[in-house]
């Protein structure tokens, strides 16, 4: 079984946030005896650090437990780092996708990995994915964009040229909504996340992207959002408003089937839809491990999702 939703901290990484605690305001905190410590950066955003984050043999030992082959390794969002100056962005980059590519190395046939790139400078982060694929990982994990400025934005154009070029996968994976009507019950995570990706996803498909660059293999987290249950209202406006088609060579419901989508649903009827709307081949297995909104473990489904995704 395959397991393409993962997060793990490296411990260069962690050294890298305690040697640089003051610099990106990282804080632990103890909230319970029972729990390990919450890390904090830049004042928001806190999770329990569990050991699983950052001990690589318990990682290890915890996915082969749950039946997991081979695990896709990502980032933390939490340290993504893009309201940070361009240079703190990039170094911890450096220094995570260096790491992330040693271990894959040690364990090739257990781990591949994603890397994590300053996207608040565009070019660096196109140098950034050409070195970290050139050390063996399959491409990057990266936001839904800047505070203002979404990914189909010029701006973006030379990371776009880049991935595109170098066929890496790009995992879209937001982190918590920001919404002031949002700030209660959790709902920045269970609303705000999915919703997060469903504009972005929809901003995507809508621009002609998806044309523009069609070697970019595109994940969507949490099984994309809302965007697949919402796409008949797509479709529709792409039959009424030639500022929807303009853009488009197809209906949106055929360039949905051009992304990869994980299966973080938590819902068989939700994830049956989600096949029969895309296909088998666009789905992929996956978990969040070791989040604790994670589906925990992962379901196994058809592993042709793996196989289209990862190119194998």
């Amino acid at each position: 079984m395959f397991d393409m939703h993962t997060h793990f901290i490296p411990p260069d990484v962690l050294l890298w946030l305690k040697d640089n605690q003051n610099l990106v305001q990282a804080r632990w905190e103890k909230k319970s005896p029972d729990q390990a410590d919450f890390l904090t950066v830049n004042n928001k955003w806190g999770f329990e650090l569990k050991e699983s984050f950052i001990n690589p043999g318990l990682y290890l030992q915890e996915q082969e437990k749950a039946g997991v082959s081979h695990s896709l390794v990502s980032p933390i969002p939490q340290l993504f780092m893009y309201d940070f100056p361009e240079y703190i962005t990039s170094e911890l980059s450096t220094v995570y996708n260096r790491s992330l590519g040693n271990w894959i190395h040690d364990n090739s046939e257990r781990l591949s990995a994603l890397a994590t790139i300053p996207l608040n400078n565009p070019v660096h982060a196109a140098n950034e994915i050409k070195h970290a694929m050139n050390l063996g990982l399959k491409g990057a994990i990266i936001g839904p964009g800047l505070s203002n400025v979404m990914l189909t934005d010029e701006f973006f154009t030379p990371f776009w040229e880049e991935a595109n070029y170098q066929k890496a996968i790009i995992f879209i994976h937001p982190l918590l909504c920001e919404d002031p009507r949002l700030q209660k019950r959790m709902m920045p995570n269970l609303i705000g996340v999915p919703w997060e990706t469903t504009i972005c996803a929809a901003d995507l498909l809508l621009s002609g992207m998806l044309d523009k660059y069609p070697n970019v293999r595109i994940l969507l987290a949490h099984g994309g959002g809302l965007l697949p249950y919402q796409i008949g209202r797509l479709n529709k406006g792409y039959e009424k408003w030639i500022g929807v088609s303009s853009s488009l060579q197809a209906p949106p419901e055929e360039y949905l089937r051009r992304f990869w989508f994980d299966n973080v649903l938590w819902n068989n009827t939700s994830l049956n839809f989600l096949v029969e709307m895309v296909g088998s081949d666009r789905v992929v297995p996956g978990s969040d491990f070791p989040f604790d909104l994670c589906a925990w473990p992962p379901i196994a489904n058809n592993e042709s999702g793996v196989k289209s995704l990862l190119s194998i």
